[in-house]
């Protein structure tokens, strides 16, 4: 027999019994085979009508039955020969078959080998249960848990396999479900645990339990819903509401007397970009501000980001000694930096220690004394329930400060200015519904709170703030007069009829008493209110000075209505307590009382498409109501949004997206720097040959935006340019004749000249030389970034800037718009105004290295995409369009790539020495470190010549775009080089200009798009 069938057989034979007791001698000693070492082994007699069992061989064992007599054993010595007869035994002498056995004793080894047999059929040899050893056309899922699915042959040994289970099981305690089992043992500290890095939103659970979640700025967010629901949350914003939860933005405080505290922000902000601190209608508290601060004294330049303000309403107006409250909201990327600054300007460095340090947040002293008392306790001994309220409070869930270290202050104040800074993030809510139907929401899922009479019992009530209040009738009138205006947003068709920026302050009562069994959707009623003369002077004056007083203003009433809110337990167990199942609960003192304060959001404001579009509300609430307001809103249909919804929000409007889309801010680099991370990273780990090679496709810059390089270059471009016209003419593009006649004044011709051109204004002749001194003057910083590359973030800020001068801005929307005569005549100024004109834009003249945000709309076909290229069409480009309405754009002619050699040379080499250091041989350390890393596909080392790369002059780069549902085609923004637009629209012809080019980075086509500075 083979090794193979050996196994086989032994395999088969495992379960059967190898040793088997005899009590006769019918074992023949075998001379030939030894077992063991020497040992003789012995073999069981043959009978003529023996079965498997007994051919088989066995081994005795010292434990043997009394040996047989003698004539039995040398019976015993013969052997069965293979192919018939009988031979003779190990001492050569012939035997012969025996003529009689005992029929005892043959009987009791046959009874041993049958019980053997028996055992091992009977025993199971494997962890496997009894409906699993059969076969699998014969398993059913049934017989896992009924045994009479199983064969009768088998139900007896399930039988016993199932009681032997359930006595196994651990028995589960009588007290908890099932979901509560598997939940932790404390929850709320758990999930206090796991807020320790990122920070949970109140409508943190509900988010994630619908949305794709993220850990972003400190905050876990909600990203995008995990239904398909882009087109659904586009007609949110347009016809129904979109909720959006931006408790995550950072509000600060500043308390002090307003002139101390204008003094102070002043340095922060400019005229030439808007209104300030000090405007009249935010400065009243009656509208909400926004503005873009810098750091101090540096503007235009070291830009800190975007802010939103709101003035607390005065007491007494045009007193401004009066101390005043200001609560200025920011992004959190932004929050640092700005923080400092006005720390700096109000002279805010010392600051107010907290009253009581605690070492751990997450832990209240009774639970750390319940988890000292149970570390003695022995782990397996069953503790009973303690049914004292007083030593086993609760956990509560930490909300707002809770979330921050108490040993940081967080408050400074100035000795000098007494001007107090206080950071109160997280210490509000703040959710905002975009869409026309968003007042009608609020109009349905708040009702003001009722007035208390002296009917009540005031001291069992534990809003005392809100007695007092109603004890004054001055109080209770604003009440009544804040109460009818909010009634009155339920005639208004959108939020944005009412001028933008309104602030309405209200105190409401608990929403949860008014929710609804089902989800409904609220509409707006206009006919209710189409001849109110209310509805008109809202519409046309906005709320008054007075009704946009709120108590959320005041922290210990916030901390009151905190602390006394009734949890969702009792409130579902009153209404379970309820005669009429559904009925109206009705609290009556014990309801609480929510101050908020309801802000407009104007939509989309620049521009002359869509004007008002995205409109709508901002709620703001005191801590710990945010689930209490969320729910309500959502019955009323309202949809929710994430952060994509957001980004989407302000494509459409045309605004910058915060952080990305502020470039000469540190929030805006760093943001780009970990985008640029991320895109590269993510096109190393596809192979080769399934990612596109932008060497060849000419991109220089896939996942980032070189704004250093482009505004660079188109200086040093436009200064080469400007050398040889003005040795020939005095008022180079007056003697161009070559070019279509574009009508424009020489003043207004020299403002929007790149600053090479308007330095040959003949009315000014001094102008060359200041320019001349500002161009070295850049010229020798650039060359101190290209000596420090450590100081990048500084030579950034140093280098370029965003213009956001809103006179200029206003000028340069109407040059890129297309020729027309009624938009020139507009434009046509006498002379003195245009002298004027130039003179109000010389900040041209002495930062010419600026970028602008545009505004893209494609004539055609195409989807833009982030890194878009702007690029500007060539002259027979638009000579090729001008004969062809249908020509879509120009191709880029495929590049080479210079780069594939080096890189599969590299390649060959670092296989060689990989193999070098498997032999265990010498492996040279000069050759690795000087070789470069190279991508294949990726342009590398430092980007030169951005703007001539291509065969059409780069102009800028798209940071947002899509295909617009609001415009029915594709849209974008981005920035482009103040320079270049300048260049590019006093060279193009009146019927063409604001005409570009755009080019996606994965792409060898251009498409057509009209370029637009919206104001």
């Amino acid at each position: 027999m083979s090794n193979a069938k050996e196994r086989k057989h032994a395999k088969k034979m495992r379960n059967q019994p190898t040793n088997v007791t005899l009590s006769s001698g019918f074992v023949a000693e075998r001379g030939t085979k030894h077992h063991n070492g020497g040992k003789p082994f012995h073999a069981q007699k043959q009978e003529p009508h023996s079965g498997p069992s007994q051919q088989r061989q066995t081994k005795t064992t010292p434990h043997s039955l009394p040996a047989p007599d003698a004539n039995e054993q040398s019976s015993s010595k013969i052997m069965f020969k293979k192919k018939g007869g009988w031979k003779a035994g190990p001492d050569g002498a012939s035997q012969e078959i025996p003529k009689y056995i005992t029929a005892s004793t043959f009987a009791q080894a046959r009874a041993a080998e049958i019980s053997a047999m028996l055992k091992a059929v009977t025993q199971k040899s494997s962890n496997s249960l009894v409906f699993q050893t059969l076969p699998r056309h014969m398993r059913r899922r049934a017989m896992s848990h009924n045994v009479k699915r199983l064969p009768r042959r088998l139900q007896e040994m399930a039988q016993k396999e199932a009681e032997k289970s359930v006595h196994q099981k651990k028995e589960h305690s009588k007290n908890k479900c099932h979901k509560a089992r598997r939940c932790h043992i404390n929850r709320i500290l758990e999930f206090n645990r796991r807020q320790k890095k990122n920070i949970w939103l109140e409508t943190h659970i509900w988010h994630a339990k619908r949305f794709h979640m993220v850990k972003k700025w400190g905050y876990c967010l909600g990203e995008r819903p995990t239904v398909k629901s882009h087109r659904a949350c586009y007609r949110a914003m347009t016809s129904l509401c979109l909720l959006q939860d931006l408790s995550y933005y950072c509000c600060l405080e500043l308390k002090g007397k307003e002139e101390e505290i204008l003094k102070a922000l002043s340095q922060m902000c400019s005229l030439d970009t808007g209104l300030t601190f000090a405007a009249v209608h935010c400065l009243s508290g009656k509208r909400q501000g926004s503005l873009v601060l810098y750091r101090a004294n540096q503007y235009p330049r070291e830009m800190l980001g975007p802010v939103t303000f709101i003035w607390k309403p005065e007491r007494t107006p045009g007193r401004a000694s009066e101390s005043r409250q200001l609560w200025i909201w920011l992004h959190p990327t932004l929050k640092q930096d700005i923080l400092e600054e006005i720390k700096a300007v109000c002279q805010c460095l010392e600051p107010i220690k907290p009253n009581v340090c605690i070492p751990n947040t997450l832990l209240t002293p009774c639970e750390e004394k319940s988890q000292t008392k149970l570390a003695g306790e022995k782990i397996g001994k069953k503790r009973k329930r303690k049914d004292d309220g007083e030593d086993d409070k609760p956990a509560k869930k930490v909300t707002g400060c809770g979330t921050r270290d108490p040993c940081q202050p967080y408050s400074w104040v100035s000795p000098t200015t007494g001007i107090v800074i206080s950071d109160l993030t997280m210490e509000m809510n703040r959710f905002r519904l975009i869409g026309p139907l968003s007042h009608s929401i609020l109009a349905e899922a708040l009702k003001a709170a009722s007035v208390h009479t002296g009917e009540e019992d005031t001291e069992e009530t534990l809003h005392r703030w809100w007695t007092d209040t109603c004890n004054n009738p001055e109080s209770v009138s604003l009440h009544r007069r804040q109460e009818a205006i909010f009634e009155l947003l339920g005639g208004i068709t959108s939020p944005a009829e009412i001028p933008s920026g309104a602030i309405l302050g209200l105190t409401v009562g608990d929403p949860r008493i008014n929710l609804p069994q089902k989800r409904s959707k609220a509409l707006a009623n206009p006919e209710k209110y189409s001849d109110n003369e209310k509805v008109r002077q809202l519409l046309l004056e906005g709320v008054p000075v007075e009704c946009a007083h709120s108590f959320i203003w005041n922290q210990e009433i916030c901390k009151s209505v905190t602390e006394n809110k009734i949890s969702d337990q009792d409130l579902n167990r009153m209404r379970s307590e309820l005669l009429v199942p559904g009925s109206q609960l009705v609290l009556g003192p014990k309801e609480s009382k929510i101050p908020i304060l309801l802000i407009q959001q104007p939509g989309k404001v620049t521009g002359e498409d869509r004007l008002g579009w995205g409109s709508g509300w901002d709620v703001v609430l005191p801590k710990g109501w945010g689930m209490a307001f969320w729910i309500p809103f959502i019955y009323r249909g309202a949809r929710v949004g994430g952060l994509k919804e957001a980004l989407v929000h302000s494509q459409y409007k045309g605004s910058p997206n915060i952080p990305g889309d502020y470039p000469d801010c540190p929030a805006g680099v760093l943001f780009a720097e970990e985008q640029a991370e991320n895109l590269l990273e993510k096109y190393k780990r596809r192979p080769p040959a399934k990612r596109p090679n932008y060497v060849k496709l000419g991109t220089l810059a896939p996942f980032s935006y070189p704004w250093q390089q482009l505004t660079q270059d188109w200086a040093s471009r436009v200064q080469t340019q400007e050398a040889p016209s003005v040795a020939s003419s005095p008022r180079g593009d007056e003697s161009d004749s070559g070019r279509n006649e574009v009508p424009r004044a020489p003043a207004l011709e020299s403002a929007h000249q790149p600053p090479g051109r308007v330095a040959m204004s003949v009315n000014d002749p001094k102008e060359p030389e200041v320019m001349d001194t500002a161009c070295q003057d850049q010229a020798q910083t650039e060359m101190v970034m290209d000596q420090g590359d450590s100081e990048s973030l500084v030579a950034i800020r140093s280098q370029f800037c965003v213009l956001r001068n809103k006179k200029f801005l206003k000028q340069l929307s109407a040059w890129c718009g297309p020729g027309s005569e009624a938009r020139r005549a507009a434009w046509r100024a006498p002379s003195k105004d245009k002298q004027e004109l130039t003179r109000d834009l010389s900040i041209l003249d002495q930062f010419p290295r600026a970028l602008v945000w545009v505004s893209l709309s494609l004539l055609r076909k195409g989807s833009p995409e982030p890194h878009t290229m702007i690029c500007v069409p060539a002259q027979e480009d638009l000579l090729q369009l001008s004969r062809d309405g249908h020509y879509c754009g120009p191709q880029e002619p495929r590049h080479c790539d210079p780069f594939k050699s080096t890189i599969l040379k590299q390649k060959k080499e670092k296989e060689k020495l990989e193999r070098r250091q498997r032999r265990g041989c010498a492996v040279p350390g000069g050759w690795a470190a000087g070789q470069v890393a190279l991508t294949l596909g990726l342009w590398p080392g430092p980007l030169l010549g951005v703007t001539r790369h291509c065969s059409r002059v780069l102009l800028g780069f798209v940071t947002q775009g899509d295909f617009s549902m609001a415009a029915g085609c594709g849209e974008a923004s981005g920035f482009v080089s103040l320079t270049g637009l300048l260049d590019m629209l006093s060279q193009q012809p009146a019927a063409s200009r604001g005409l570009v080019l755009l080019r996606p980075p994965a792409s060898l086509q251009y498409r057509w798009a009209r370029i637009a500075v919206e104001v």
